[in-house]
């Protein structure tokens, strides 16, 4: 990619306000999170009962829940929860799905047939109830609710990538390489792969804020990671029966995944902007 073509991309990013917007949130929101440790708060797990259900003040800006905890807190250290499962399930799910799909579209033949219909399967099923499937086998815990997500959404990008592989396999510089006696491997991962990644990426972009919103749905049944560590989804879940004198526990901590996943989703559509060629013509 030249300097021209970068510094275009660049233009067309920063001209659509509506990603740009979705860049800024996605930051404000990570940055924050990932400053947590050093920010000055209050111990997200410690409890006062002298301080149940205090409402918003200058001791505590969002107030306190049932157990005296602050809620400002315990949504900031509830996003570090949330943003690391999203990213880290996108990427498990990206790597899993990009290799199957690049495998299964460059070789065909039966190992295509059987990949793709063991996918389909998969895709039947909602992604949340894949997650409790995967949950219920893996057990409780950040690590097992991560490696439950990624397994559940692979199949989609497997699906994406294998159609792109397909397309691009028939290229003339496939068949170069080919008659060159350049090894399946290095066509694969050199000429094909670059050329569908971008396609993943963006999937990939798009399906955090889904990922932050099905590990706020296994933490609102109890699935998520266990207490005492702070979870948007179990605050909202704890919140509830007590809306009517004291609604900021549900209501802030629902406010962090509205804004969080409006931010990702703006960003993916962005990224798809400057990445798919035909829109970007």
């Amino acid at each position: 990619m030249n300097q021209d073509t970068r510094a275009k991309i660049i233009r067309t990013f920063v001209q659509n306000k509506a990603a740009l917007a979705g860049l800024v949130i996605s930051m404000v929101v990570v940055l924050t999170c990932a400053a947590a440790p050093f920010l000055p708060l209050p111990d997200p797990v410690d409890q006062s009962l002298s301080q149940r259900f205090k409402a918003p003040s200058a001791t505590h800006p969002l107030g306190t829940d049932n157990f005296g905890r602050d809620v400002l807190s315990r949504v900031i250290w509830g996003g570090r929860v949330s943003m690391l499962v999203g990213v880290l399930s996108v990427l498990l799910a990206m790597t899993l799905g990009t290799v199957i799909g690049l495998v299964t579209g460059y070789k065909g033949g039966v190992i295509d047939n059987l990949t793709m219909r063991m996918v389909d399967v998969l895709m039947c099923f909602p992604t949340l109830i894949l997650g409790i499937l995967f949950m219920a086998a893996l057990g409780s815990g950040i690590t097992s609710l991560i490696i439950a997500i990624g397994i559940a959404i692979a199949p989609r990008f497997a699906r994406l990538c294998r159609g792109a592989v397909l397309s691009v396999r028939q290229n003339d510089f496939v068949e170069a390489a080919r008659s060159m006696g350049m090894s399946d491997m290095r066509i694969m991962f050199r000429h094909i792969l670059p050329n569908v990644l971008g396609d993943v990426i963006v999937m990939g972009a798009l399906w955090v804020g889904a990922i932050i919103i099905t590990e706020a749905s296994l933490s609102f049944i109890g699935l998520g990671v266990p207490p005492p560590t702070p979870s948007w989804g179990r605050m909202v879940r704890e919140g509830l029966d007590f809306m009517g004198h004291a609604y900021w526990v549900s209501v802030y901590s629902g406010g962090a995944i509205f804004i969080t996943v409006v931010g990702f989703n703006l960003f993916g559509d962005g990224l798809r902007d400057i990445l798919d060629p035909k829109l970007r013509r």
